[in-house]
């Protein structure tokens, strides 16, 4: 555990990755510093921002204006908010933008915006030309503590979450917190999902600080800046150790597996965001441990009672259209856990407690003890 940061004290976490290393820069204001640090990481660069329309209005002329300051010559791809982007069309969209802009090898793609926008370009930029390196700028709670970091990127398919796509690193992550105040409510809880489960998967220590100060996160005080960097370090660990995810970096997916088949049973629609998503399949998680007798009630009811008191869901039930077909069906929702990255020859891997900041890799776990498990969920 790091002593909190004070908001005039910027922090750069390494993901140290070799020659492919890139600071995570942390800290309210940092956006202005953009063309200032691509100018220095690339000298006469010509860039391309994609951005969505909710965070073009608030950040794409700050963010313009620090690459004009610096020389760097930009243009703009504005998308449409949400997964209704990150799709086939979406992708075709953004990649024939990006050869209209005429970026070249030796340039660079700005991810501005949320997971959407960071995965979508990302994986433009990694086919555009055969690989264009991009600078991630997210703009989501979410995003500045996961999917901007660690180089996946990818689209959905009808079939599932995150089905194609690429691992295509970085070269510079900018998390300004100040954006974060123009997130609504709900987005910025579903982001804070992914806060608490570095806690539950690795760090009992943090999830007890958050237990105590996840109201001042969502306050903006100093304490934001403590959980997004302590997030980032643990994240840039494991990268760092496992970057294509052959074992460790598997651990990241808690809640996951139930969580992306909860998004595909609604449609990826704006009924279940990413992170409540989340939040309910690490409840999941927690539970079906405790199920298979791998950590107590109490340990479970514990990571169910904090993201709670966060403001999120935890029960199927949680929602909204809870009773529409595919999503109150357990075979329904077995089906789309089937199309899971992480299922190897159809043998279900889920990531499952040992105690609150002790996850586990399960593989070949029995698709009928998580049938069961499920049904007696959606019965309650």
């Amino acid at each position: 555990m790091t002593a909190p940061l004070k908001h005039s004290d910027p922090v750069n976490v390494e993901v140290a990755l070799g020659n492919r290393a890139y600071d995570i820069v942390i800290g309210r204001g940092v956006l202005a510093s953009l063309g200032e640090r691509v100018a220095a990481l690339r000298p006469g660069v010509r860039t391309a921002i994609v951005t969505d329309r909710t965070v073009a209005k608030h950040w794409l002329e700050p963010a313009e204006a620090s690459l004009a300051a610096s020389g760097i010559p930009t243009s703009r791809i504005v998308v449409e908010e949400g997964e209704i982007s990150k799709t086939y069309a979406g992708l075709e969209k953004v990649s024939e933008a990006l050869i209209a802009a005429r970026i070249e090898r030796n340039d660079l793609v700005i991810a501005l915006g949320g997971g959407v926008v960071g995965d979508l370009a990302g994986f433009a930029a990694a086919i555009l030309r055969r690989g264009v390196d991009f600078v991630q700028v997210p703009t989501s709670l979410l995003a500045q503590v996961d999917s901007s970091v660690g180089g996946k990127t990818g689209i959905n398919s009808p079939q599932g979450k995150n089905l194609l796509g690429s691992f295509h690193q970085p070269v510079l992550v900018i998390a300004d917190t100040a954006v974060l105040d123009t997130l609504s409510p709900r987005q910025f809880r579903a982001g804070y999902a992914e806060v608490a489960k570095y806690g539950v998967l690795g760090d009992e220590a943090f999830f007890t600080w958050l237990e105590t100060n996840h109201s001042d996160i969502v306050k903006g005080g100093s304490a934001r800046e403590h959980a997004i960097a302590t997030s980032c370090r643990a994240k840039a660990g494991v990268v760092s150790r496992d970057e294509r995810e052959t074992g460790e970096r598997a651990l990241l997916n808690l809640g996951h597996t139930f969580g992306h088949a909860l998004e595909a049973a609604t449609g990826f629609s704006d009924r279940l965001f990413h992170g409540e998503g989340v939040a309910i399949g690490m409840t999941l998680a927690a539970q079906f441990s405790a199920r298979l007798g791998m950590i107590g009630e109490a340990e479970a009811s514990r990571v169910e009672r904090h993201l709670i008191e966060a403001g999120l869901p935890t029960r199927l039930q949680d929602i909204a259209g809870f009773a529409q077909e595919g999503l109150a069906d357990a075979d329904a929702l077995m089906a789309l856990m089937a199309q899971d990255k992480k299922v190897t020859r159809g043998k279900l891997t889920f990531i499952l407690l040992e105690a609150v900041g002790r996850a586990v890799i399960a593989k070949d776990v029995e698709p009928t003890l998580v049938r069961d498990f499920l049904q007696s969920k959606l019965a309650q």
